[in-house]
């Protein structure tokens, strides 16, 4: 099974992951969590150049096309491997973000942008997706606050964050049955709770049907 989370800034995925994991290993599961971009030494790599605040003349469209480039690799290196181990693979971050982010944030052409995620992914999409929704400027606050990684994307305008997160928002009323959203305004214990549940109610749904 391939479960993605995904959300604007600051609303929680990197923190949620390693106790969704751990709580998922102790009900007997094999999990791999891992990171887009990222994942692999060349994602790692091309990870440090997306974000380095000094790349200030990265254009979206070299933007777009080095995220493809990272999830083209974890792809084929990791994600498919795990899978086809009969792994539980969980991404901070996939595919969705790039619609969000290049797509909706930049105000690209979303077909072409979807075409090219559709090449770099080979057509591997999620299982499930969890949206973690928070307010754009809580969600920048938390990350100012919390002395959270602060990258290049991160320094954008308010107002290209809501757009992305709007974009999220579109995506979910596109394919219901592939996402679940979880408002990630509220406390972590909370949040946390109820990401678990979301993540059970799908493992037992597909373990059902098998």
């Amino acid at each position: 099974m391939f479960i993605t989370l995904e959300g604007p800034e600051g609303s929680g995925k990197t923190s949620h992951i390693p106790a969704l994991v751990e709580h998922l290993r102790e009900q007997g599961y094999t999990v791999f969590p891992t990171r887009e971009p990222g994942g692999t030494s060349i994602g790692e790599q091309i990870r440090a150049v997306i974000h380095d605040l000094k790349n200030v003349e990265m254009h979206p469209r070299t933007e777009t096309l080095l995220y493809q480039a990272a999830r083209a690799q974890i792809v084929e290196q990791v994600i498919r491997p795990r899978l086809a181990a009969g792994e539980i693979v969980i991404c901070d971050r996939y595919a969705d973000s790039t619609i969000a982010y290049q797509g909706y944030g930049h105000q690209q052409d979303l077909e072409q942008v979807r075409a090219l995620v559709k090449y770099a992914t080979g057509g591997l999409a999620p299982d499930l997706t969890v949206l973690l929704d928070v307010d754009v400027e809580v969600g920048l606050k938390r990350k100012t606050q919390n002395g959270m990684e602060w990258n290049r994307l991160d320094a954008y305008t308010v107002e290209f964050h809501q757009r992305v997160r709007a974009g999220y928002l579109e995506m979910v009323k596109q394919e219901l049955k592939r996402w679940a959203v979880v408002d990630a305004g509220r406390e972590w214990e909370r949040v946390q709770e109820e990401l678990r549940r979301v993540v059970l109610e799908k493992l037992n749904s597909i373990i059902g049907n098998t």
